[in-house]
């Protein structure tokens, strides 16, 4: 890391916009040889994550801001800020912001490389197209991601519609 690296003062990095999530980049993999990255997700209300898996990294989520909930395999948790949510590799999970106000974690993603998939989707989404959707799944699928909707049903049941990123 070189001594400019060292340092990312408030609001400091590059910002993308998935859609109801923001991606604020603060470590990017380079900077750490490929150890770790570290992103800011603000979170709108009516916001949830697709529920996937994660061939390759675990991440270590700890909610700034706001409350979310989230689902890691079988356990389901309403983490307030302050709180930390573990999310390992192979295991099914999500999670959401089902309101009434924003919210915001910091997400530790290792090993890194993950985190560029947020550029290349948030690029995509800049001119959609009738075959974005597949496209972004593609992308997704060769970074190892795999999607599992069947939880769906049950958290709209309970928590109303969301918008899925």
């Amino acid at each position: 890391m070189q001594n400019a690296d060292a340092y990312l003062p408030p609001g400091a990095g590059d910002v993308v916009d998935l859609g109801g999530m923001g991606v604020h980049f603060k470590v990017r993999g380079e900077q750490t040889g490929g150890s770790f990255a570290i992103v800011e997700h603000p979170i709108e209300p009516g916001v949830l994550v697709d529920p996937h898996i994660h061939q390759h990294e675990d991440e270590l989520s700890f909610v700034l801001e706001g409350t979310v909930w989230a689902r890691v395999g079988d356990q389901e948790i309403e983490a307030v800020a302050g709180s930390y949510i573990w999310k390992p590799r192979n295991v099914l999970h999500t999670l959401w912001n089902p309101g009434p106000g924003p919210s915001r974690i910091l997400e530790v993603i290792s090993p890194a490389g993950f985190e560029r998939l947020f550029d290349h989707v948030a690029a995509m989404l800049q001119t959609p197209s009738a075959s974005t959707e597949e496209e972004v799944y593609e992308l997704c699928r060769s970074y190892g991601l795999s999607f599992d909707r069947s939880w769906l049903p049950d958290l709209e049941a309970r928590f109303g519609a969301m918008r899925i990123v």
